[in-house]
């Protein structure tokens, strides 16, 4: 059986894709910090009082696993977004990723304050057009002559 896509869609999975590539690759940059930084399984954050990179060691961990707690909604709005408007989706979906790779390196400075540098912050943005594009979806799905 051929799954049929609509026009652009396979752009929404190129965009779903380098995201999913961008989480491997803020988890290896979490195992070489844990390394560097001592920090070992099962402990999940440093404790200041224990271990001088601390601080350094949560940042690149806390910049890993906010990108990871937004990854289920960024999925599902992309994907549901896609259906309807592939080409803006996947767009939106571009930008996200690139504004977490921005935001997982200031915050892997080890100053939280710079997650939000480098564009670190259009991840709000992308997240925001992407809503708008479910909204859309769902308006079209009751008013089609409207929307």
């Amino acid at each position: 059986m051929a799954v049929q896509m609509v026009a652009g869609y396979g752009w929404v999975l190129v965009s779903l894709l380098a995201n999913i590539f961008l989480m491997m690759w803020m988890a290896g940059q979490v195992g070489k910090a844990r390394k560097k930084y001592k920090v070992y399984y099962p402990i999940m954050y440093a404790l200041e009082s224990e271990n001088k990179d601390a601080k350094v060691f949560n940042c690149v961990q806390r910049g890993h696993q906010n990108s990871l707690e937004f990854m289920p909604t960024f999925m599902v709005m992309l994907l549901l977004g896609g259906l309807q408007y592939p080409i803006v989706a996947a767009i939106f979906g571009a930008v996200y990723t690139v504004a977490r790779l921005q935001y997982f390196r200031g915050y892997s400075t080890g100053t939280a304050s710079a997650r939000y540098s480098s564009g670190g912050g259009f991840h709000w943005l992308a997240l925001i057009g992407l809503l708008v594009c479910n909204a859309a979806l769902i308006l079209h799905q009751f008013f089609p002559d409207y929307v």
